[in-house]
């Protein structure tokens, strides 16, 4: 016999989940002999109740939980800005382009009457110039790029420097008319100068990402690039290197080191420095000859040692002698600093350093006139 059994919630459950938690059974009289009703047991339905229970008062906890999540999501997918990448210069294939311009110039300086094939592998209208002379009667020696300059997205104006040898064997009316004639002819002066050619460089990518180059012209020779100023710099005046100044004494023990190997050149170093002797050694002996001081402006040498741990940068003049008894004037920036009461080298610096721009004050009054 069946009989219905209801389950209440408990006291003070919240409305909502009474109506979910509140479960009504039909299940068999206890006193029947059969005490499942379709494979489940009183006892397995009472667990089943408890697990519907918890699950309910879980979905009451995490249900905030959730909201909020979901909220804050939106809110930043609303929100959010696409990333921006600037798009800037990269300069790509400047190399390339300088050393294609160069191999261009060493070309065209050795070009003469039917080369045009040969200057077309470069520039493809080669072929439609008119070119004169013997092949090779001249060629371009130490070809320099000097100057690199981008005019375009994809072009490069590449200056290339050269020395021009002639190869070709001076006729016997121009020996004697050279011989009669003391002054330098305009020829030789020519002969002896430094070219410029620059060369215009197209750069675009070819199969399979590589990078590809050509030429828009022939080479147009051009001026010598223009010399600039030199910047002022931190150090004073060069003076003569003094036997009895501590730096000196520091700078030639090191060089000597650096330049001849003799001796073992982590001696004269400060600690964290690292530097190498140069192998094989260039030279056999040095002699530091002038020396510029950071900021110093006395006349007089220095004799002793400051404190620990103050540098000082100098700029140095020495003779290195080589291995020929010829002596060759060399020059090094250096940054020296003081440990134990001796100067140590602190590094090899790449170029001297220039001195700070000099900024008017603001609390000084212009010397401008006023309008």
């Amino acid at each position: 016999m069946k009989r219905a059994l209801t389950r209440r919630p408990a006291t003070g459950t919240p409305p909502e989940l009474s109506a979910v938690m509140e479960e009504e059974w039909d299940v068999d009289d206890p006193s029947a002999d059969d005490d499942r009703v379709a494979g489940w047991s009183t006892g397995a339905r009472a667990n089943t109740s408890a697990v519907l229970r918890w699950a309910a008062w879980g979905l009451l906890v995490i249900s905030p939980v959730l909201g909020i999540s979901a909220f804050a999501r939106a809110s930043t997918t609303a929100t959010a800005k696409p990333t921006v990448v600037a798009s800037t210069p990269t300069g790509t294939g400047s190399q390339g382009a300088a050393g294609f311009a160069s191999l261009f110039v060493a070309q065209y300086l050795r070009a003469g009457e039917g080369d045009q094939d040969k200057l077309a592998a470069y520039y493809p209208g080669a072929g439609e110039l008119q070119l004169e002379g013997e092949p090779g009667r001249r060629h371009g020696d130490q070809l320099t790029v000097v100057r690199l300059r981008q005019t375009d997205p994809d072009v490069w104006s590449v200056t290339v420097a050269a020395r021009i040898v002639s190869d070709a064997k001076p006729t016997t009316k121009m020996s004697e008319s050279a011989a009669s004639d003391s002054r330098p002819s305009a020829a030789a002066a020519v002969a002896d100068s430094i070219h410029y050619f620059q060369v215009p460089v197209a750069v675009g990518t070819v199969g399979g990402g590589a990078t590809g180059y050509i030429a828009l012209s022939v080479p147009a020779e051009v001026a010598a690039p223009a010399r600039i100023k030199a910047p002022d710099l931190v150090y004073g005046p060069m003076q003569l290197a003094s036997g009895s100044d501590p730096r000196t004494e520091a700078v030639t023990e090191f060089l000597t080191s650096y330049l001849t190997g003799s001796g073992e050149l982590d001696r004269y170093l400060a600690p964290g420095t690292r530097l190498s002797a140069i192998s094989p050694a260039p030279y056999t002996s040095v002699v530091v000859d002038q020396m510029q001081a950071e900021g110093d402006q006395a006349s007089q040498p220095v004799a002793t040692v400051p404190k620990d741990g103050t540098r000082t940068r100098l700029v140095v003049t020495v003779r290195a002698t080589d291995h020929d008894e010829v002596r060759v004037p060399l020059a090094y920036a250096l940054t020296l600093s003081a440990r134990a009461g001796r100067w140590e080298i602190a590094a090899l610096d790449g170029a001297p350093a220039q001195a700070l721009p000099v900024t008017a004050d603001p609390s000084q009054p212009s010397s401008t006139p006023a309008h």
